[in-house]
């Protein structure tokens, strides 16, 4: 029984590159995978804060009807109402709110706007991920083929689209 050939486990020992490859491939697969990760946590920061977004639009939306409304009833006030204690207290009424609202949906406008533009950047950060990733599996797949061909041109075709990727996904990091 010991005199069966172990073809599989020479054939490893044989072949340094072959392992160099393995080890190569194993780095990509780690690296692939923390970026992987990174993209989807950006895109799910990206539609929490175009969502959040939403709502404040929504917000705002509501505020600005309600200052419209404001206005119509001061409109009306001055197109239909006398002269009359309780029309002034009304007229002073409507002001309060009129520059309440007025006030209120220019803050909320603003924070609208900046939740777009943080989504907005998640997005790009996102899209940087999403190349790097890309180039990633590439240079796995590139660097794998070394297994089946044993031609050191993929793994060097392979290094370069995983640098690559990463360099392209290390500029998300930078925004």
């Amino acid at each position: 029984m010991s005199e069966l050939p172990h073809t599989e486990h020479e054939s490893h020992a044989a072949d340094p590159a072959g392992r160099r490859v393995g080890v190569i491939a194993a780095i990509l697969a780690v690296a692939l995978t923390i970026v992987t990760i990174a993209s989807h946590r950006t895109h799910t920061r990206a539609i929490m804060d175009k969502s959040a977004a939403n709502d404040q639009w929504s917000y705002y939306q509501s505020t600005r009807i309600k200052f419209h409304s404001v206005e119509l009833g001061q409109n009306l006030l001055a197109a239909l109402a006398p002269q009359s204690e309780e029309a002034e207290k009304a007229r002073k009424d409507y002001e309060a709110q009129h520059r309440k609202y007025e006030s209120q949906s220019e803050s909320v406008q603003h924070k609208a706007e900046e939740l777009d533009h943080a989504a907005e950047a998640d997005e790009t950060r996102a899209l940087r991920y999403d190349l790097g990733e890309g180039l990633l599996e590439i240079g796995l797949v590139l660097t794998s083929l070394y297994f089946i061909s044993r031609k050191q041109m993929f793994p060097t075709l392979g290094m370069v689209a995983a640098v690559l990727g990463i360099g392209i996904a290390a500029t998300g990091l930078l925004m």
